[in-house]
């Protein structure tokens, strides 16, 4: 792909040129075609999330990449989470369902390529996500994902003493089972 400077400097009124994935589109690298990805998404206004990645069972190469939008997926619901104010929390995660999604993949060129791209996301865009964005723009999207982090924190907790609960069953088990075991072999 061709790196053309979109650093100039924006007279009042004029819009930032906004180049667009499309399937087929080439990339020398997969960091050039994440940093393509990522600064598209911010000239529209979203966030990327990176996603899936591929790699060889052979060498252990990235073979593909899913990158898409930070709102992509559903929180898990985890009923026992606890207080009120987790539940709220929970509720006001960043996570939408949003499908805009893009697919790269290493070819035997080794030139990486878009195979797939999803451009519809199913809420809005932050419409000025210029560096001039407002501090409290900023504040505010800082603030969802802290909660969002705060969230999966809840979560992991919750799986950790799920795990840790799990694991002491087993242990209980295993030496009722060792006992009875023993005892069979004693008589």
């Amino acid at each position: 792909m061709t790196n053309r400077d979109d650093s100039r400097d924006l007279k009042p009124g004029e819009s930032e040129t906004v180049e667009e994935p499309y399937v087929g589109m080439e990339f020398e690298s997969e960091d050039e075609a994440r940093d393509f990805y990522v600064e598209y998404a911010r000239k529209l206004g979203f966030v990327v999330r990176m996603m899936q990645k591929r790699r060889s069972g052979i060498d252990g190469r990235t073979l593909a990449r899913r990158l898409g939008c930070n709102k992509q997926g559903f929180s898990p619901n985890v009923s026992d989470l606890g207080t009120e104010k987790q539940q709220r929390s929970r509720s006001s995660s960043a996570r939408e369902g949003c499908k805009a999604t893009i697919l790269v993949k290493m070819e035997k060129s080794g030139k990486w390529v878009v195979t797939r791209f999803v451009k519809q996301h199913n809420h809005s865009l932050l419409l000025n996500s210029s560096p001039c964005d407002s501090l409290a723009d900023k504040d505010e999207k800082i603030k969802e994902l802290t909660e969002e982090v705060e969230c999966q924190g809840r979560l992991c907790d919750v799986y950790r003493d799920k795990l840790v609960s799990f694991m002491n069953n087993v242990e209980q088990y295993t030496e009722e089972l060792s006992f009875k075991v023993h005892e069979i072999v004693e008589n």
